[in-house]
């Protein structure tokens, strides 16, 4: 006895099937058309609802993720990096460093393509189902500081405890207050051997002493953050690639009387 599709949708519904139902009549249209068997028929309609949750997951990751950029390894220009060829590149796609909890510190200048390798990874990730979150170390600091009273700090904060991957980008940029180091020193301290870093910065970790204003703490730091590391230098002789590929407004014609 056949139902009509109002009833079968509302039965999808029922039982959190949203997606499917949406697309149910269509899927039945196709099913007789095609002579599909009911083993067939049941395969395509939860390969349907699967392909859909796993669509809005990544989406609701990515915003989490809270990327300044949507940087994808599709314009990642490989060939002009002297921190990491072909063959690293592909073991940092593998993502088992996730798994292991791992640290990447990448060290450079501004514009050599720090970010947008640790965002290619970020996004990488997500695509394979890893919680991923992306917070400079000024955020992050302004986030651990105000979470007790300010609502989206605490949505942040919590979100970003429950990453599989955080990618702290500008590490170091500034001096930090003691206040802020021990904060720092906290929160590397809670999510050890329970997330992977990355950490883009301008300075190596040998020169971070001077910025956290503690020498004992900054070991403590480090201690945890190296113990499972890599770390990949981009060469200070390296020419920026963002100034290098930057648009410009006059298309570099000269000034003209």
């Amino acid at each position: 006895m056949s139902q009509p599709y109002e009833s079968l949708q509302e039965k999808c519904r029922t039982l959190r099937l949203a997606e499917t139902a949406k697309e149910l009549p269509s899927l039945l249209r196709e099913a007789e058309a095609k002579g599909w068997t009911y083993h067939e028929f049941i395969h395509e309609f939860l390969s349907h609802e699967m392909r859909c949750r796993e669509r809005k997951n990544s989406e609701r990751l990515m915003k989490w993720a809270e990327f300044p950029e949507a940087l994808t390894f599709e314009n990642f220009r490989l060939e002009e990096q002297t921190a990491i060829g072909e063959k690293q590149l592909n073991i940092l796609k593998q993502l088992s460093w996730v798994d292991e909890y791992f640290t990447l510190i990448m060290m450079g200048p501004t514009g050599v393509g720090k970010t947008h390798l640790s965002t290619a990874l970020g996004i990488h990730a997500i695509e394979r189902g890893y919680q991923v979150s992306f917070i400079s170390m000024d955020r992050l600091i302004y986030v651990l500081k105000s979470r007790e009273y300010i609502s989206k700090s605490k949505t942040r904060y919590n979100r970003i405890i429950k990453s599989d991957l955080i990618i702290i980008d500008d590490v170091m940029y500034m001096a930090y207050e003691p206040q802020d180091a021990h904060l720092f020193f906290q929160f590397i301290y809670e999510m050890y051997d329970k997330a992977a870093f990355i950490l883009t910065s301008n300075k190596g970790p040998g020169e971070w002493g001077k910025f956290l204003g503690d020498t004992t703490l900054t070991t403590a730091i480090l201690d945890r953050l190296l113990h499972r590391s890599e770390i990949l230098t981009f060469s200070e002789e390296q020419d920026s690639i963002r100034m290098k590929y930057r648009k410009a407004l006059f298309n570099n014609q000269g000034v003209e009387s």
